[in-house]
């Protein structure tokens, strides 16, 4: 079945402003429950933000951990966010949302293509703290076979190209061990070989490979459940403003060829439009000075749905620990010439034989920490002594074996990385400080400091692989610390890191059912908000991974069910 063409002269019992996980989310549920259901999204994609990330969930005390034997309960679970996220701006919503994601979960189990199963080991990103579990709550999307979209599939956002290999294919986390080990494993080499083709027969009838992974498959799955309950779909279309009506959100004004035309939505408007993160104003507004301009989101997320809520009486918190989620990236320009980042999660920075460095050249964190506090400490450390832009710097073994940001493991052509400056290479760890602007004599005393930990295990500075989710990001191969090696193998190579946010935490303020509310903290009848359109429940801690997929698909859930009662809408 392909996207069904929505009647721009309809009506509609429900409105979703944006198709990300939140806004696919809340429309699935919608229409499920009978509510006659449109989606509306700004770009010629489908998928958001979420298509191009590692579409990891955290939903905690959910029905299948317990089905694969992993101990979980509420009372953890809120013992672990009050230790991380506090009892202050957000503690409400977190409530509501550890009370409601098992069964969010298991709706979209139930009632949707999304299928997500809980990983056996992906820890809390804060494992010593009280109520954290080493695995369970992180839930990844299974792998999604494209070609059950049809002609839809040219509608899914493709994931980034340096996520993916050979012009198109996505590499599931399993596999990623046997790619390198490909030189090593028997097994392994088998392993890509049969990869590598069913990718070329894949190619042979598409734009690119059709097994989808990460936050790709999440996407693609839940678009397939809006073309299975058949909500129309009706892209590259701006919604210009809210329309107000009886005291109640009635509608949307949207832009068209034809100039501008209203669309009447009797139960509600969800505004799901991916945030604020390209929006200059509201970033100089609600973001700290030094944090720039860069994000890894996509492009379209610019405030739409943020100004559209303000405008009829919505508010942002102003509570919040902090008011985005941050990660480092560093800057290139791809092949095309386009200008691009690439977040540095946890390919790089956790593995052996990778240091970060300040404008000193000294040490100022612990690299293996998630790169939201990895980000913190660059901000915190700034303030003593230039740490933006840092560096991360490697040996040319690991460099192989591991990549360095858009350069990918076992690349054998550098030269193009060399050649814009992105990757900079240096026979001696003197003559790359020279290059990247740092107190040589500084930085060859850091790195011996490093080696001489490393060759003992310990980190006397930060405490490097001290904790299960540093051992996660590690290599477990490696001994005695899976985070820790000495550089020594000459040439040596950097990467300029920058701040940049993976999406933004501040939003509209919420109340339990996804419901707007206004300056008095009364909701707006027929105005709704999920995904980072709404303010996050973690009110800008992170506490975990998919802390903000998981409150997406938790609230989309609850403002479609909450429309579907029509406790605060006009019956159709």
């Amino acid at each position: 079945m392909g996207i069904v063409e929505p009647d721009i002269a309809d009506d509609y019992d429900v409105i979703v402003v944006g198709a990300g996980a939140g806004g696919m989310a809340a429309a699935i549920v919608a229409a499920n429950e009978g509510l006659k259901t449109l989606v509306i999204e700004k770009t010629g994609y489908v998928g958001g933000t979420t298509a191009i990330s590692g579409g990891m969930v955290w939903a905690p005390n959910n029905e299948k951990m317990a089905a694969s034997g992993l101990a979980d309960t509420p009372e953890q679970a809120r013992a672990y966010l009050e230790a991380t996220a506090g009892e202050g701006g957000g503690a409400e919503l977190r409530r509501t949302f550890l009370a409601e994601a098992p069964a969010a979960i298991a709706y979209f189990d139930r009632h949707s293509q999304v299928r997500l199963a809980p990983l056996e080991f992906y820890p809390d990103y804060y494992p010593d703290e009280p109520g954290a579990t080493l695995g369970g709550r992180v839930m990844e999307p299974l792998a999604f076979d494209a070609r059950e979209l049809g002609e839809a599939f040219k509608l899914l956002r493709p994931p980034l190209p340096e996520f993916t290999l050979f012009g198109g294919m996505m590499v599931a986390r399993p596999d990623i061990a046997h790619f390198r080990g490909v030189f090593r494993s028997p097994a392994s080499a088998l392993r890509v070989l049969r990869l590598l083709a069913s990718y070329a027969g894949q190619r042979l009838g598409h734009h690119r490979g059709t097994d989808l992974v990460l936050g790709n498959a999440l996407a693609g799955r839940l678009l397939k459940s809006l073309l299975d309950l058949a909500v129309p779909i009706r892209c590259n279309t701006e919604t210009l403003r809210l329309i107000e009506a009886d005291g109640r959100i009635a509608g949307v004004e949207v832009a068209t060829p034809n100039g501008p035309v209203v669309i009447e939505a009797r139960r509600g408007v969800v505004l799901a439009a991916g945030g604020f993160s390209h929006s200059p104003e509201l970033r100089a507004r609600l973001l700290p000075a030094e944090a720039g301009l860069l994000s890894a989101t996509v492009a379209s997320d610019t405030g739409d749905g943020l100004n559209l809520g303000l405008a009829v009486g919505g508010e942002v918190p102003s509570d919040n620990v902090g008011n985005a989620f941050w990660v480092p990236v560093s800057r290139f320009n791809r092949a095309d010439g386009s200008a691009a980042v690439y977040p540095h999660t946890v390919t790089d920075r956790g593995k052996p034989g990778m240091l970060a460095v300040n404008g000193e050249g000294r040490r100022f964190t612990n690299e293996s920490n998630s790169y939201h506090d990895f980000v913190r400490a660059m901000f915190r450390a700034h303030n003593q002594s230039p740490a933006i832009p840092c560096h991360l710097i490697c040996d040319a073994w690991s460099l192989w074996q591991y990549g360095l940001g858009a350069v990918k493991p076992m690349t054998l052509r550098l030269a193009p990385y060399k050649r814009d400056g992105y990757l900079v290479e240096a026979p001696s760890l003197r003559e790359l400080a020279d290059k990247i602007g740092v107190d040589a004599d500084r930085l060859v005393e850091t790195v011996a400091t490093y080696n001489a930990d490393a060759e003992r295990g310990e980190d006397t500075a930060f405490g490097r692989g001290g904790n299960a989710y540093h051992k996660y990001v590690g290599d477990p191969a490696n001994e005695p610390n899976p985070c820790m090696r000495p550089v020594g193998k000459p040439p040596f190579f950097a990467v300029a890191l920058h701040p940049a946010d993976l999406g933004t935490a501040a939003g509209l303020r919420t109340n339990g059912g996804a419901q707007v509310l206004d300056r008095d903290g009364d909701p707006i009848a027929g105005l709704y908000a999920c995904g980072n359109d709404m303010n996050s429940v973690m009110a800008g801690s992170y506490p975990g991974p998919g802390i903000t997929l998981g409150p997406a698909l938790v609230f989309g859930y609850l403002a479609a069910r909450d429309m579907a009662r029509g406790e605060h809408g006009r019956d159709p």
